[in-house]
């Protein structure tokens, strides 16, 4: 089972996140990533191995090797230039290409997630509270997302916008500085469509 607040608990767990983490990516078909390229791929399966060693070893052995993984994922998101932390995202995660990329670790973000390059979801004014962020959200480049935010479900987030006030609309598109609502559309048009039959299928 999974914890509430959604992190990976289990082979089970691991096995699920790696398979719609890969569906979000738009991976055509391939079961796995290429000798060569597949940079981005490469560094969501590291990251969930490595949450999936450090959240369920239990013994020393384990551990270590938890912290070997740790180790690589870190170096892996220096090469790239991410500052992700373990245990914000949801599965279906899809970063779009690499780049600076940098999120709180007290973020939460939901399932489905598309992330674009140059994004920044933090805190602000001293405070420790970061964005929760809901399901199937995507978030285009450059956004910035900042503060104790929520941001509701099937949400598009535009391209350098900036978002400092919770967006409660589920199903929207936001843009602009600061962010305001400019369609009633969602973010669906902007997600890997495999990732909703792949709903349709589990019903």
């Amino acid at each position: 089972m999974k914890s509430e607040n959604g992190m990976i608990q289990s082979r089970k767990d691991l096995k699920e996140y790696l398979e719609q983490d890969k569906v979000a990516l738009w991976s055509k078909g391939k079961k796995r990533p290429s000798l060569f390229g597949d940079d981005v791929w490469k560094f969501q399966i590291l990251m969930r191995k490595t949450e999936y060693h450090l959240n369920c070893s239990r013994t020393p052995f384990g551990r270590m090797i938890g912290l070997c993984y740790k180790a690589r994922f870190l170096r892996r998101s220096v090469r790239l230039g991410f500052g992700i932390p373990l245990n914000v995202f949801g599965p279906g995660l899809a970063i779009a290409h690499y780049g600076a990329l940098v999120v709180n670790s007290k973020a939460k973000i939901g399932k489905n997630c598309r992330i674009h390059a140059m994004v920044v979801i933090g805190a602000t004014d001293g405070s420790p509270n970061a964005p929760v962020i809901g399901d199937n959200v995507y978030i285009g480049s450059g956004a910035k997302i900042i503060g104790d935010i929520h941001i509701a479900d099937n949400v598009a987030i535009g391209a350098n916008a900036v978002v400092v006030k919770s967006i409660d609309e589920p199903g929207t598109t936001w843009a602009g500085v600061p962010a305001r609502k400019i369609s009633d559309k969602d973010s669906s048009r902007n997600l890997c469509p495999d990732i909703f039959k792949k709903k349709e299928t589990d019903k």
